[in-house]
C-alpha cells in the first residue's frame, strides 16, 4: 500500500477491545500513513465521553453522532480506528468504502469479554436491555457485511495482527 501513489485509506472496524486503535496506530506507523481514532473524534467535537453521551442521551445518540462524524471524513493516505458501531451507519460505511479498504478485526466474543471487562463504562453503544452476547452478534453480521479483509486476532498479539493486516492488504491490494 505505497502512499504515493495510493491515497485510499485502511478503515478498521470491529468490537471494543478488537484493537482497532491500538493495532491502528502500528499500522500507521508501519505504512507510513496518518491516523485517526473516530471515537476521539465524537469526543473532541462534542466535549464530551462516549460513556457520557450514552448515559445522559441514550445511544442512539451517540450512533447519530458517530454517523455525522464519519459522513464529515475526508482523509487521504490514513488509518481510521472507527467505534464499534460505525457499522450501524450504512450511508458511513458507504462513505468509508469509497475511500479506502475495510478490515475486520475479528475476535471472539470471549475475548472480547476478557479484553474490556466491564462494559457497563467503555461508552459502548447498545440498547439497554442487549447482553453483550447479543451485541456481538448482532455486530458480527454487519462487521462481515462491510469487510473487504477479515483478520482473526485470537492467539495474535497487536504486532502479529499488525503484520497480518500487512499481509492481508499485499495478497489483496485495495
Amino acid at each position: 500500500m505505497d502512499n504515493q501513489t495510493n491515497p485510499r485509506n485502511l478503515v478498521l472496524i470491529g468490537m471494543p477491545g478488537s484493537g482497532k486503535s491500538t493495532v491502528g496506530v502500528l499500522l500507521a506507523k508501519r505504512l507510513g500513513l496518518g491516523f485517526i481514532d473516530t471515537d476521539l473524534l465524537i469526543q473532541e467535537e462534542t466535549g464530551r465521553t462516549l460513556q457520557s453521551i450514552v448515559d445522559q442521551d441514550g445511544y442512539e445518540t451517540l450512533r447519530h453522532i458517530e454517523e455525522q462524524v464519519l459522513l464529515q471524513l475526508s482523509v487521504r493516505h490514513k488509518v481510521i480506528s472507527t467505534g464499534g458501531s460505525a457499522v450501524y451507519s450504512a450511508p458511513a460505511m458507504q462513505h468509508l468504502k469509497a475511500g479506502g479498504l475495510v478490515v475486520f478485526l475479528d475476535i471472539p466474543l470471549d475475548l472480547v469479554v476478557e479484553r474490556i471487562g466491564d462494559h457497563s463504562m467503555r461508552g459502548i453503544s447498545r440498547r439497554p436491555d442487549q447482553s453483550l452476547e447479543a451485541l456481538f452478534e448482532e455486530r458480527f453480521v454487519l462487521y462481515s457485511r462491510y469487510a473487504d479483509l477479515i483478520v482473526k486476532g485470537a492467539g495474535l498479539n497487536q504486532d502479529e495482527v499488525c503484520e497480518a493486516v500487512v499481509e492481508g492488504l499485499c495478497s489483496d491490494p485495495p
